[in-house]
């Protein structure tokens, strides 16, 4: 055979078993250990970019707003001179939000160290997002129990705060908004955790996308192979 030949069946042979060769180098041991270290960057980052100040206000991607059913409320009150109002009752629940994140990481980190090595493969050759999805299953509930009384206290001062209740309560009564948005601690917890698992979704992507940016080894390792 040619020589020219031979070096083309030879490249032609690497190029198509080099994927197999990759995946065979991460074993489970090294897959699990890569999703704990992704879970952990993950959430690391998006408690530390949103349980800040500003974290949730300043960043239009997870800003708090009113409903969409009170918005025409908030109109009123800023046509008729009470518009500084509105925006005390938006900085509150965005403070809130702030306040309440970084209880979070205790919680997310446990259920780190809870995934088995059968879930750490199936989030590894998962989707965009399969190891948030992970996290919201895992933690979303014990989260908005969680977070609940730090908004409480962050919100209970502010006298808009019943104002809000008041009007939702009735907006909710005739079907113009869900019963979960109809009590501004329940909404702001809602949405912080919304905001929180974006944001960690949003980490996840760059992992995925680029495992050496990361500086780690193991992550490099693990999502590198795919």
């Amino acid at each position: 055979m040619p020589s020219h030949r031979r070096q083309l069946l030879i490249a032609l042979g690497a190029s198509l078993l080099s994927p197999l060769h990759a995946q065979a180098a991460v074993n489970e041991t090294e897959a699990a250990g890569g999703v704990r270290a992704a879970l952990e960057w993950g959430a690391s980052a998006a408690v530390e970019q949103l349980g800040r100040s500003d974290g949730f206000l300043g960043n239009p991607a997870v800003r708090i707003e009113l409903p969409p059913a009170l918005r025409n409320a908030a109109k009123l009150l800023k046509a008729t001179g009470q518009g500084r109002k509105v925006d005390e009752l938006l900085l509150a629940m965005n403070r809130a939000a702030e306040a309440a994140v970084p209880a979070a990481k205790p919680l997310l980190v446990n259920a780190v160290k809870s995934i088995s090595v059968e879930d750490a493969w199936r989030l590894v050759r998962g989707g965009d997002n399969a190891v948030t999805q992970f996290f919201v299953a895992k933690t979303r509930e014990p989260l908005q129990a969680q977070f609940l009384p730090i908004v409480l206290r962050a919100t209970e001062k502010l006298a808009l705060a019943e104002k809000y209740n008041a009007v939702a309560g009735k907006a909710a009564g005739l079907g113009l908004l869900k019963e979960d948005d109809a009590n501004i601690q329940r909404y702001v917890t809602a949405r912080a955790l919304d905001g929180l698992f974006l944001m960690i979704g949003e980490e996840e992507k760059k992992i995925r996308r680029d495992p050496v940016g990361t500086g780690s080894a193991i992550l490099k390792k693990v999502f590198g192979a795919l």
